[in-house]
């Protein structure tokens, strides 16, 4: 058994080792969910595929439900396409979907091919909607019914076929017409106390609201926040039912963009990074714009080179170099925020270049001259010299509004030009910014020097 300070991924594989299915299922049992996905995250590949091996499809697919995205696919990735099918089988559409989504497209076809047939094309369906949109996130599993049902014939159909629903997270029935045209929502406490012979049309909601497939996650937010709904109907471009989309959903990809934009701008690129993945892997993934940030690095460095003199005269200024080029980073990168965030949104589109600049313009003006203020009156005090504080909150203020500028429009001109805002961005404003903030400071300091120099 055990020990309190055993880890649970040493026993699970322990226990693997010895192939004991009844041993397996209790441990797996006794660990919270959390402490599941970390054990399993822990194991080797090999370990991994002969957990899942050894499960029955719909028990593994239930383990696979708390795990991540990325490791279940990298799971089912090292099974053969006919197991990993019959595991997918018992996902739920939009879990299928999504760990799909992580395999290449050879590897998922092939295991789209072995599903059964139903599933299948409805996982194809859901994998040609983009991740951040109502088709992306919704789920196929719903309860839908002809318009000229009797409530009898739903309640016949819900007893009947009882155990195939008890999967369906279930909140309402759809009503549709006989082309599949969405026309009423019909709540389950309604049908309860109907009577058996009144007609669907007559006992549901009629026209309810609903998103197209190509809805994005902010307009499914503004809805749930105007409606208590637990999920809306999806429909396509003829007004036809294809699935649902649940308030659960939209906030677990709302985190996952939320996610994705943050490693972008931090520069992990080729989505997510998990420490279980290969290192090759992890490495490439970080170096790959590292290696171009070193790049720039270096050329903004290199204005340094051309004011050697002037540094060696007055070496106090190396102390301000890092102070300026880092707070206007700083205010650079929250205006890079602020404008990836309206482009998200909707709010702003890329043309509208006249409007960010006047908007962080104002912004800039004020917070410049309040860092440039507080910069300069520091340098006064401590060195007791009016032209160091001049000079270093002269540049502070100056390179402020050049980044909160440059910051506001970069990711408009960059989703203009086709490339990822949340990528780019921050390295390029970096770059400039610690360009500009270096030439500032060396020009105006050679421009007074001999006021500046150490004697």
């Amino acid at each position: 058994m055990e020990t309190q300070s055993t880890p649970p991924w040493e026993t699970l594989s322990r226990i693997i080792e010895t192939e004991d299915l009844t041993a397996l299922e209790a441990y797996l049992a006794t660990l919270a969910s959390g402490e599941t996905a970390r054990a399993i995250s822990r194991l080797t590949r090999a370990d991994q595929a002969k957990l899942f091996t050894l499960l029955g499809p719909a028990e593994a697919a239930e383990l696979l439900e708390g795990v991540h995205d990325v490791q279940a696919a990298d799971v089912i990735e090292d099974l053969p396409a006919t197991q990993a099918a019959a595991i997918v089988d018992h996902l739920q559409s939009d879990r299928q979907a999504d760990v799909l989504g992580e395999l290449t497209p050879t590897d998922a076809d092939a295991i789209i091919q072995q599903m059964d047939p139903a599933g299948a094309r409805d996982v194809r369906q859901l994998l040609s909607y983009p991740p951040d949109t109502a088709g992306g996130i919704m789920i196929t599993e719903l309860l839908r019914y002809a318009d000229h049902y009797r409530v009898a014939d739903v309640v016949r159909d819900l007893r009947l076929n009882g155990h195939a629903y008890s999967d369906y997270d279930i909140q309402y029935a759809y009503v549709t017409s006989a082309n599949g045209v969405l026309v009423g929502v019909l709540r389950l406490r309604d049908l309860l106390f109907a009577r058996d012979e009144q007609r669907l049309v007559d006992v549901m909601v009629a026209n309810p609201l609903r998103v197209s497939t190509r809805a994005s996650l902010e307009e499914m937010r503004r809805i749930f926040d105007d409606h208590a709904f637990v999920g809306v109907p999806v429909v396509d471009d003829r007004d036809r039912l294809v699935g649902v989309a649940r308030r659960r959903a939209l906030g677990e990809a709302v985190d996952e963009e939320v996610t994705r934009t943050f490693l972008k701008l931090v520069g992990i690129v080729g989505r997510e990074e998990l420490r279980t993945m290969p290192l090759v892997t992890r490495s490439s993934r970080r170096l790959s714009w590292l290696s171009v940030n070193i790049v720039l690095n270096i050329i903004a460095a290199s204005v340094i080179a051309l004011y050697q003199e002037t540094l060696a005269r007055a070496i106090i200024l190396a102390v301000f170099l890092p102070i300026i080029s880092d707070m206007s980073g700083c205010s650079g990168n929250q205006a890079v925020a602020v404008s990836i965030r309206e482009l998200t949104l909707g709010s702003v589109r890329p043309e509208e270049l006249r409007h960010v600049l006047l908007k962080e313009l104002s912004l800039g003006l004020v917070t410049a001259t309040v860092l440039g203020l507080l910069l300069g009156v520091t340098a006064l005090v401590w060195q007791d010299n009016m032209y160091l504080g001049l000079v270093v909150g002269g540049a502070l203020a100056l390179n402020t509004l050049v980044a909160v500028s440059l910051g506001g429009l970069l990711p408009l001109l960059l989703r203009q030009a086709g490339f990822d805002p949340a990528l780019a961005s921050g390295p390029i404003l970096t770059t400039i910014t610690d360009l500009c903030g270096f030439l500032l400071l060396l020009s105006m300091a050679t421009a007074v020097l001999p006021k500046l120099a150490v004697p």
